[in-house]
């Protein structure tokens, strides 16, 4: 009896084997090997070591950044559908800048947290782990070109971030923010997934450029479907990005967790959010710029509005916390994020790039001031708004370093990168016919002017043992400031990053003008 010849594999099952590009992938692949090293190495390294786990995560984050050059020679896709143009993976110039944006963060992040997870007695190796995770996640989001994994991407991301928030075990505040942030979030997922739900239901696909295309024929009796499920599906990002009105979680949030975790979320956080609405918006959702061009550029105006007039209540006259006044600060600078992503439903969506660039000086500038208000802190753990008066006297570096980042985030000289970013905000809302929206934007710029110059002369004041009736704690005044090497290089990155974009803010828009929409 012989055998039969073996049948021929078919080409069904042949098209289903994917070649994987690992050098496309490599940045968060390396984030998240790394996480799982450290989560690992916890369980054998005793206590006094701990904090080797930390420096490893450091050389993860560094590793991951350094991957990045090598892509940049061109446009990489991976997991694509065979013999179509779907990917679900592209390593172009846009994911490149953000993925930059985000390890780069999470690297100034990671030297923040060296010496504050060991003197808080914080868990090590689950701290690493979470964060490192959340930066694998948020790495990956720009890089997605379809549904599922934007939405995968976006809860490896938040997930964590909601631990990292309520890791102070046994502290009221941080367990409040954390159940606060979880349960806000959470929902509006939920209702994200119901429009991403709907955008299926009327394309019948979950990759960008299907759905662009479905969009584009929506029989009659589904397009109401459609617009449902567009507007659903902008909730969840619109949350990430601390958008009015799902803003309600910010103060409390940053102000009960980790101060590096605060400032991990002002930058990161929101790059994640921003990322997604470009992304959605301009990729997948083009032939409903009626809906989301007007719905975000409403959303822009009471972002940056409500954002600083609750910043501007933030007084030193009161026991304010100056990590509040940030919180507040980081809701009205969110606005003008927006601004850009309104702006590209009315003219050219080029105009993204607008978005990229103040995004990139907000990353550095608003890092360095949570570095100064780590270093302040670990003295003055009430850290008010008051504890900042004469700062210079004690600590002339890190007075001159925030009073630096302040005048950058409002647009003043000689933080010529804030003003350049403004500038080029404004712009996009002007050549996009949004009139209204540019004045508006104007005004609240001057607003803010208010409470940045206020604090930024705080740190040139002779301290007093009184401000107006509010005691200023002798033991906390007289306290001198402790400066941790890890804290002190993220300061001293973050400060000659600032100097030297200001002196050449140019580099900003060339880096940012990506080749998403080429």
């Amino acid at each position: 009896m012989t055998a039969s010849p073996a049948a021929p594999v078919s080409s069904t099952v042949t098209s289903l084997v994917q070649n994987v590009d690992w050098l496309a992938i490599a940045p968060p692949v390396i984030v998240a090997v790394v996480a799982l090293v450290v989560l690992v190495a916890d369980l054998f390294t005793k206590e006094r070591n701990k904090p080797l786990l930390g420096w490893i995560s450091v050389a993860g984050l560094a590793a991951a950044t350094l991957a990045l050059l090598p892509l940049r020679a061109g446009d990489r896709t991976t997991f694509c559908v065979v013999g179509a143009p779907e990917c679900s993976y592209t390593a172009d110039h846009f994911a490149l800048t953000v993925q930059f944006l985000v390890l780069g963060g999470a690297l100034l992040t990671a030297l923040m947290s060296i010496t504050g997870v060991k003197e808080a007695g914080l868990p090590a190796g689950e701290y690493w782990f979470l964060l490192l995770s959340s930066a694998a996640g948020a790495a990956l989001l720009p890089a997605a070109r379809d549904l599922a994994t934007l939405v995968v991407a976006l809860e490896v991301a938040s997930l964590p971030a909601f631990a990292l928030v309520g890791i102070r075990r046994g502290d009221r505040r941080s367990s409040e923010a954390a159940l606060k942030f979880f349960l806000s979030s959470v929902t509006a997922t939920a209702v994200s997934l119901l429009g991403v739900s709907f955008v299926y239901a009327t394309t019948g696909s979950l990759h960008f450029v299907r759905i662009a295309e479905g969009l584009e024929e929506v029989p009659g009796q589904l397009d109401t479907l459609a617009v449902v499920g567009v507007a659903l599906t902008l909730v969840g990002f619109a949350f990430k990005t601390a958008a009015v009105p799902f803003h309600f979680w910010v103060p409390d949030t940053y102000v009960g967790a980790p101060l590096p975790i605060a400032g991990y979320l002002s930058v990161i956080g929101k790059a994640v959010g921003f990322t997604g609405l470009i992304l959605v918006t301009v990729l997948a959702f083009p032939n409903y710029f009626e809906v989301w061009g007007a719905a975000l550029a409403v959303l822009a105006a009471l972002t940056m509005t409500i954002g600083n007039a609750a910043a501007l209540r933030q007084s030193p006259e009161r026991p304010h916390s100056a990590v509040r006044l940030l919180a507040w600060s980081s809701v009205g600078q969110a606005g003008y994020l927006l601004v850009p992503i309104a702006a590209a439903a009315y003219s050219d969506r080029d105009q993204i790039g607008a978005t990229i660039s103040y995004a990139l000086m907000y990353a550095v500038v608003n890092l360095g001031a949570f570095a100064v208000v780590a270093l302040v802190a670990r003295s003055r753990p009430s850290n008010r708004i008051e504890d900042y008066r004469g700062l210079y006297r004690e600590h002339p570096f890190a007075a001159l370093s925030m009073a630096f980042f302040l005048l950058c985030l409002a647009g003043l000289p000689p933080g010529i990168i804030g003003l350049f970013a403004k500038v080029v905000v404004f712009r996009s809302a002007v050549e996009a016919g949004l009139a209204w929206l540019a004045v508006l934007m104007a005004v609240n710029v001057v607003i803010a002017l208010f409470y940045y110059l206020r604090w930024t002369a705080l740190l040139f004041k002779v301290p007093t043992d009184t401000t107006d009736g509010v005691p200023v704690d002798a033991a906390e005044a007289m306290a001198p400031i402790r400066r941790p090497g890890p804290v002190t290089a993220a300061l001293a990155l973050a400060a000659c990053a600032a100097v030297v974009l200001s002196g050449a803010p140019q580099i900003v828009l060339r880096f940012a003008s990506g080749s998403l929409f080429q």
